[in-house]
Order: structure tokens, then C-alpha cells, then sequence
């Protein structure tokens, strides 16, 4: 008897033993396995949250289909302590064990609400941007001046939030001036910049900062990201450049930078520059005169006038052999490689053609025809 007992309790044993195994199969393949969420979304986990409250959110928003399961995931993985607070991106399809790991490696926020401080070259401008998850694309919430100290509830509300990112955006040909006079103005950053940083010597980027974090040291990193950038351009410059310097080949990519805005003619306006150089020629660039005159604080706001044009200044590049004596802005990546790359031509004019770009000309007389239709399409837009 006592056999068959122990026989059947063996055969029960066997069978717990095998249910056992195919449940925690099914639990493991249900944690690996491609989740149920149709659309992405913005999971935000709050400050002092647990695991446990994570994944009852998870369920509600429909990103699992066991809260249970994900828990002890997580528990089996040694990363429920290692939960972090933010707003994350949780694709569609996530798997549980995916989820976890989005939740719980750490590093800024990737989704949910971000503070921009645009510092560009005619404007200054806030913008609280948040991320919609379904186009991975960020939509502006709220633009204001915050110069001006009128800030928006959409601001208010979010200011104080820790998943809340800010960063400071610094467009391409902005001057020194303007970008401190924009840190300034970042009421969410501390410290003063005790001397205005050398023209050019700023790289123009998008540059992610901390509330709190020093303006000091946030114009640090600026100079040090534009000194690589410099030496990495000038190591590769083309052979028997007109310029004999990193600095002076910087001078050069803000006059560029400053010429056009059209990406595809930085090396067309470099081949210009250069080739007046290589020839004698005065570079004749209207945005060098106008810095002479502003200091780069801020916009002329007009035409040159022809006393001003006249006028013998160290930024009159009508009057002056050469390049000017320091940058004229700060140029961005591209136009620092035009500087040190131009294109191979003859050209040696160029003037607005109607477009935004400009036509180019090798000899005076095209350049004369290019600048007489320029004439004529200013008289229409005028009418």
C-alpha cells in the first residue's frame, strides 16, 4: 500500500513539477514576447514611484498584459530597485523586459516636456516643446520672450517638474554678444559670465543643461566643442590655402557663415572669398562693415550708407586688404569646413539673385548683369 501511495505522490510530484516548468515558460515567454501596445507613449515615472506602481500604469495605458508578470520580471532581472524617475518613450510593441530596461537604465528623459532657449541671430525666444509619441516629433506648446517676464501657464506648470529638460539652442552666425545676452535671460541657470568670450570662439549647437547649471561653465563647454571643431576642419584643410592660421581660417568661415544661408553655397562663397585673396582682391562683404559698426550687438536694423561704406575702419572690407581682424560671428561646423574646403572655381562675384541664394560671376561685366536684374526685382518687391 505505502508503495502505491508513494508511487501516486511521485506521479503528482512529476506532474506539479512539469505545470510548473510550462508555467514559467508561458511567463517567460510573455515577458520576452512583443507587448500589446498599438501606440507609443510617454510613461512617467513620478519621483519615489516602485515597480509595482509602474506596472499598474503600464496596464491601464495598455503597454502589458500582466502587471504580475512584469513585476517579477523585474524582481527575477535584480532591477526593480534600479527603477528611475523621468518621462520615457515606450514604443509600440515594447516587450515587458524591453520596458524594464527603458525604465530603469537611467540618463535624461526621453520624451514628455522640454524648456529651449532659441538665442538666434535676429531673435530671442522660449519654447515648451513636448514630445507626441505617436510621430516621435516634439510640438511646440507655448513661444514667448523671456526677456520680456511675461511667462506662460504652459511654462509655469512645468518649470519646477524634474522630467522637465532644458537646453540652450545657439543658431550658426549669432554673435558672442547675443549669446550672452541670451544665457542671461535663462532664468533656470545661475553663475555670471564674468568676460565676453572671443568672437567665433562659441559653437553654435544645441547644448542640454541642468536647472541650476552655470552659465560659466555652459560657455566652456561652448569654446572647447568650437576648438575641436577648428582643429579636426584645419588637419584636413585643402593644400596652399590663402590663409595661413586656424584663426584667420576662422575669420574666413564667418564671413561665410554670414554670407549665405543657403547650406549648398558655403564652398561656392568660400571659392570667392579665396580666390580674391589668392588674387589681391578686396573681399568687399557687406556683413563685416555692418559689424564694424554694431560691435555684434545686435541688428543694424537698415542699409549701409555710403559714408559708411566709404569710411576706413578695421571691418571695411571695401576699404581694407584682406581679412578683418576677428571673426564677425560665430559660424557653425559647415561653414568652418568651407573655410578650409571651398570649391574649385573662378568665380569672383556674387549678389542676391531674387531666390535667397545668389548668383555667381568671374568676371565684372556678368557680375554687373546679375546685380542689375537684383535691381530690378528689389524695384518690383517695392511697388
Amino acid at each position: 500500500m505505502w508503495r502505491h501511495i508513494a508511487s501516486n505522490f511521485l506521479s503528482l510530484f512529476i506532474v506539479v513539477l512539469v505545470a510548473l516548468g510550462g508555467l514559467v515558460a508561458w511567463g517567460k515567454a510573455q515577458y520576452t514576447q512583443e507587448g500589446p501596445l498599438e501606440q507609443a507613449i510617454c510613461l512617467r515615472v513620478e519621483s519615489g514611484s516602485t515597480m509595482s506602481r509602474v506596472s499598474e500604469d503600464l496596464a491601464e495605458q495598455g503597454a502589458v498584459s500582466s502587471p504580475q508578470i512584469f513585476r517579477i520580471g523585474a524582481d527575477y532581472s535584480d532591477k526593480s530597485s534600479a527603477l528611475k524617475a523621468g518621462s520615457f518613450l515606450v514604443p509600440e510593441r515594447a516587450s515587458m523586459e524591453q520596458i524594464v530596461e527603458i525604465v530603469t537604465r537611467g540618463g535624461a528623459s526621453t520624451c514628455g516636456v522640454a524648456v529651449v532657449l532659441n538665442i538666434g541671430v535676429t531673435a530671442l525666444e522660449m519654447r515648451v516643446r513636448e514630445l507626441d509619441p505617436a510621430t516621435n516629433r516634439f510640438v511646440n506648446k507655448a513661444e514667448f520672450d523671456p526677456v520680456s517676464g511675461e511667462e506662460p501657464a504652459e511654462y509655469l506648470n512645468v518649470r519646477d517638474k524634474a522630467d522637465t529638460r532644458f537646453s540652450i539652442s545657439m543658431a550658426e552666425g549669432v554673435t558672442s554678444w547675443q549669446v550672452i545676452e541670451g544665457l542671461k535671460a535663462a532664468e533656470f541657470m545661475t553663475g555670471e559670465v564674468d568676460d565676453l568670450p572671443a568672437e567665433g570662439t562659441l559653437a553654435p549647437d544645441s547644448y542640454e543643461v541642468r536647472p541650476g547649471a552655470d552659465r560659466g561653465e555652459l560657455v566652456a563647454r561652448m569654446v572647447a566643442r568650437q576648438e575641436e571643431r577648428l582643429a579636426e576642419a584645419w588637419r584636413n584643410r585643402d593644400d596652399d590655402l590663402p590663409v595661413a592660421t586656424p584663426e584667420e581660417a576662422l575669420i574666413l568661415a564667418s564671413l561665410i557663415e554670414k554670407e549665405t544661408g543657403v547650406p549648398e553655397e558655403r564652398e561656392e562663397v568660400a571659392a570667392v572669398f579665396v580666390n580674391r585673396l589668392r588674387q589681391g582682391m578686396r573681399l568687399q562683404t557687406d556683413p563685416a562693415v555692418i559689424y564694424g559698426i554694431t560691435k555684434g550687438q545686435g541688428v543694424l536694423g537698415r542699409g549701409l550708407r555710403r559714408s559708411e561704406l566709404d569710411r576706413e575702419t578695421p571691418y571695411n572690407t571695401y576699404r581694407i586688404d584682406g581679412l578683418p581682424p576677428t571673426p564677425i560671428a560665430n559660424p557653425g561646423l559647415a561653414s568652418i569646413k568651407a573655410a578650409v574646403n571651398p570649391a574649385t572655381s573662378e568665380f569672383l562675384f556674387f549678389v542676391a539673385d531674387g531666390t535667397g541664394g545668389h548668383a555667381f560671376a568671374r568676371t565684372l561685366a556678368e557680375h554687373n548683369e546679375n546685380v542689375a536684374r537684383w535691381r530690378k526685382i528689389e524695384a518690383e518687391r517695392a511697388e
